[in-house]
């Protein structure tokens, strides 16, 4: 079926759309362009969000957490508010993803506006068209298949996505001057100085302090995270990215622990330990040309932490 194209920009009301619109949108695996259109977006159907951002790009994470970015094949999706996937219906993945959402998923609205009236039956029906898994151990959600709507970006897309991110309303000229720089002052100090951060070792160390959601802690000096890091700035695979930098000798507070994610790509639960998010702590692509509005959390080994002493503020 044909969708009509409405351009969203950052700031319009929109409401997502009834299931029963939903469903004449969806193919037999429940996506649109091959983005999946999942369970636990469902729950928002009938409900109004201002839009965010308009995605022209993403980064996403192959194995041992290189980054790659990427874009749409079509420029009809965009973020609302920070509606993240809870995984509640994908065995209770934690990752917390951004939600995609194409256009044809929404209407714009104006204040005031009269609100859709669900039908329990066609919640139903688009429940039981959405799918979760494509196997006994490999789960299906948008970050499963990310690879399938989008295709890689070159250098040049990239420089001309900095122009798009200004057009479209995404930032401002200041705020996307200050990202070029950051980016230019990261690849200048990996070229000349090498990787950042890294350590020496070979088989990295473990630690385990059991945090819990709401605990204060306080991020450890570069030097001791060094010291947990291989070479290529990995602990057990995890990578200490130099934003995170940003928080070391500063108070935290946790979020909560992260023992489980579906990974990009593949739709394998990845299994992790003694890791944690910290509020407030998002990967923020310092090193990507223009940002990306992803906004993944960053994990937290526990040995890069340490707890507050008793007694202190």
């Amino acid at each position: 079926m044909t969708q009509t194209v409405v351009r969203l920009r950052p700031g319009d009301l929109v409401e997502v759309k009834a299931p029963e619109e939903i469903l004449q949108t969806l193919d037999a695996d429940g996506t649109l362009g091959q983005l999946p259109f999942m369970p636990e977006m469902v729950e928002f159907c009938g409900k109004r969000f201002q839009v965010s951002k308009r995605v022209l790009k993403t980064c996403y994470y192959t194995e041992r957490n290189a980054a790659g970015f990427l874009k749409f094949k079509t420029d009809d999706v965009v973020l609302l508010d920070s509606l993240r996937c809870s995984g509640a219906e994908h065995d209770g993945c934690q990752k917390a993803c951004m939600i995609f959402w194409r256009e044809a998923w929404l209407r714009r609205v104006q204040d005031g506006a009269v609100q859709t009236k669900l039908d329990s039956t066609a919640t139903e029906r688009l429940r039981a068209r959405l799918k979760t898994s494509t196997g006994p151990k490999t789960y299906f959600c948008q970050a499963s298949e990310l690879l399938k709507p989008t295709k890689p970006m070159s250098q040049r897309e990239r420089f001309e996505g900095c122009l798009n991110e200004v057009l479209v309303g995404n930032c401002s000229i200041l705020e996307m001057a200050l990202r070029i720089r950051r980016w230019l002052f990261w690849r200048g100090r990996r070229k000349f100085l090498g990787d950042y951060p890294h350590g020496t070792n070979k088989s990295t160390p473990v630690e385990s302090l059991n945090l819990r959601s709401g605990e204060v802690i306080e991020v450890k000096p570069m030097e001791s995270i060094n010291s947990t890091l291989d070479e290529a700035g990995y602990n057990r695979g995890l990578f200490f990215f130099p934003d995170m930098e940003s928080l070391c000798g500063k108070q935290e507070r946790v979020d909560r622990r992260i023992e489980k994610i579906i990974v990009d790509g593949t739709g394998e639960m990845r299994q992790l330990h003694n890791t944690v998010y910290l509020e407030n702590s998002y990967c923020g692509c310092a090193y990507v040309l223009g940002g990306c509005p992803r906004r993944e959390f960053s994990y937290w080994r526990e040995i890069w932490l340490r707890r507050r002493p008793a007694g202190s503020r």
